[in-house]
């Protein structure tokens, strides 16, 4: 609420107190002043009064004749019983009223305070949230964060593990320092340029270095903020957003999730007076307007570019998206140099293998990474941290925390101990598969009973047939050895019969590699960097016949899997039962410690 509005309305109130004060005042001033009542006895016996008006509280008349100049009386009423005690006594009484002059003032104040307080105070939670910290008058304002270079505290030094996003965005930061070298021929800077990538690439981060490399203000806004309950608001935002960053120019503008603003027209909105609508109107309007020449970029992040309006990603508003994608094994290196100077890490500590075994994970990931090992290492009182911390962390995130309290019943330790140690001796047989790096039966918070961690030798972006069939037998042949050892299967592989599920029908439906139903790409795979869409159906443009086809054939590629699977185990049966009753007496062991798990051994790849 407005201060100037608040110190009007307690200015009312305080002119309403003394007015009522100097009613009260100016009633008593008039007022005949009163006699005493064993005088007004005395007078009414001798017959010189008239004219009587008696209420609860006092009486008044007229006097016959005046007395010392007064023709009016007043008297406040004594109760009857003792005024008859009290004139045989021959005493002079009278009765004193009470001023009730504050009671009656704060009978008519106190509501109407009460009343205001609670007004105001309703008031303002509605207009802070709607309008933030200024009240209605600043409804329309924008929450940007102003940042200058000395407040991101980002440079290009920070970031790692995105060298060609980077490469493309140092244009923008030469354009920022230099504008009449880009405009010499013509050239003009971008004027929109879109982050894309999955959540925890680096994609804020980014944007905050190339601010703070060329020295420029940085605004930086989410898109949820500029939604609002009342429409227009988040329009009226966008344009002060755009005037703000016209006068600080050059600068850059960051909104970030800017699928909160830009999604699609036309979806789920009722008319064109729907305010998300508006405001992404009020955004294009502001893209075709600015001038680039001004020097104002604006950057966008988003995970879900495919839900983004067309309009707002056509040439002329966001000329450019830089992919943000998940580090390779060299981007993995290059973050965790970053990061690692944060902790007090042992010389043994090898980046290198670090980043071997931890295929997949994004910059978040990694620093999260570092941070447990750091924990680790602090939890056992080290003074450093050392490799084994690394491992232990990368297998709390992906495995979860260890659960040596839950209590498995001997035999249940005996099927997850072959389950796990057919896993491993699997991995080591066959061809194209990543090392086995430890196999553990200590149970994890996530549900798992066991687990055997894979070391990547290297990162991989073609897959053969015959690799994909390999990875279905390795996942398979946990459940093979419990069929093996113990002539019956438990749910422990139900996880591995969801994995093997996933891979023969992309197999079959994505990467066409059925002989059975040819080339043709059945299943799209989505677009979307946050995974597939597990609520919405499965497109489906195929026949029944065909949908019955694709069936058999996955049925059939799990079955052969399966039965290589027991093929391998069965031919390696003794070093399956040695490595199972290791397990059980160490319940983790490690290449080093059981030799048949390094991949010496090979096997058909068919």
């Amino acid at each position: 609420m407005d201060k100037k509005f608040q110190w009007n309305a307690w200015y009312f109130l305080l002119a309403f107190s003394l007015l009522l004060m100097f009613q009260g005042w100016w009633s008593e001033r008039q007022a005949v002043e009163p006699i005493a009542y064993s005088e007004f006895l005395k007078l009414l016996k001798d017959g010189k009064l008239s004219e009587l008006s008696i209420n609860n509280q006092q009486i008044s008349g007229k006097l016959l004749e005046p007395i010392n100049n007064r023709s009016s009386f007043v008297t406040n009423r004594v109760d009857p019983a003792l005024a008859e005690e009290l004139a045989a006594s021959g005493a002079k009484f009278t009765a004193v009223r009470e001023n009730t002059l504050v009671a009656n003032l704060l009978s008519w104040l106190l509501p109407l305070v009460l009343i205001f307080a609670f007004w105001s105070f309703l008031f303002r939670r509605l207009t802070d949230k709607q309008g933030g910290l200024g009240g209605l008058v600043s409804v329309g304002k924008s929450k940007a964060k102003v940042y200058v270079e000395r407040d991101t505290g980002v440079t290009f030094d920070d970031v790692a593990g995105i060298d060609e996003a980077k490469a493309e965005l140092e244009e923008i930061v030469s354009f920022l320092k230099d504008q009449p070298k880009y405009s010499r021929l013509g050239a003009r800077i971008p004027k929109g340029i879109l982050l894309v990538g999955p959540p925890g690439t680096g994609k804020t981060l980014v944007a905050k270095a190339v601010a703070g490399e060329a020295g420029v203000p940085f605004f930086s806004i989410s898109g949820s903020e500029f939604v609002e309950m009342f429409v227009g608001v988040g329009a009226a935002r966008v344009r002060d957003l755009f005037e703000q960053a016209r006068k600080a120019a050059p600068c850059i503008i960051f909104i970030d999730e800017l699928d909160a603003l830009g999604k699609m027209r036309g979806v789920g909105a009722f008319g064109g007076n729907d305010e998300k609508e508006q405001t992404l109107n009020q955004l294009l309007a502001e893209l075709d307007g600015f001038d680039p020449r001004e020097g104002v970029v604006l950057l966008a992040a988003t995970n879900r570019p495919e839900i983004l309006d067309p309009a707002l990603l056509r040439a002329g508003r966001f000329d450019r998206q830089i992919v943000v994608d998940r580090p390779d094994r060299k981007g993995r290196v290059a973050i965790l140099k970053v990061h690692i100077k944060r902790i007090q890490a042992a010389a043994e500590v090898d980046l290198v293998q670090v980043a071997g075994i931890t295929p997949g994970f994004t910059g978040a990931d990694l620093a999260n990474l570092i941070n447990e090992a750091a924990i680790t290492a602090t939890r056992r009182g080290a003074e450093q941290v050392s490799m084994d911390d690394f491992t232990r962390a990368v297998e709390r995130i992906v495995a979860g925390a260890e659960r040596r309290g839950r209590l498995l019943l001997p035999h249940e330790r005996e099927v997850v101990a072959y389950h796990e140690m057919g896993h491993a001796l699997a991995a080591s047989s066959l061809p194209g598969m990543d090392p086995v790096h430890k196999v553990s039966i200590i149970p994890r918070s996530i549900g798992a009973l066991g687990y055997t961690l894979q070391r990547p030798t290297d990162d991989r972006f073609l897959i053969t047939l015959g690799e994909l069939k390999n990875r279905m037998v390795v996942l398979l042949a946990g459940r093979a050895a419990e069929q093996l050892l113990f002539g019956e299967i438990s749910t422990g592989a139900a996880d591995d019969l969801a994995k093997v599920t996933d891979i023969a029908r992309q197999i079959v439906t994505r990467f066409g590699m059925s002989a059975d139903l040819g080339q043709a790409v059945l299943e799209r795979q989505s677009n979307s960097f946050l995974g597939d869409n597990l609520i919405a159906m499965r497109e489906k443009d195929y026949s029944e016949q065909t949908a019955r086809e694709i069936d058999l054939a996955v049925r059939q590629l799990i079955d052969k899997a399966y039965r290589r699977a027991g093929e391998v185990l069965q031919q390696r049966r003794a070093e399956l039962d040695e490595g199972a009753r290791l397990l059980l007496e160490r319940e983790t062991i490690t290449p080093e410690d059981f030799p048949p798990l390094r991949p010496e051994r090979t096997a058909g790849a068919q």
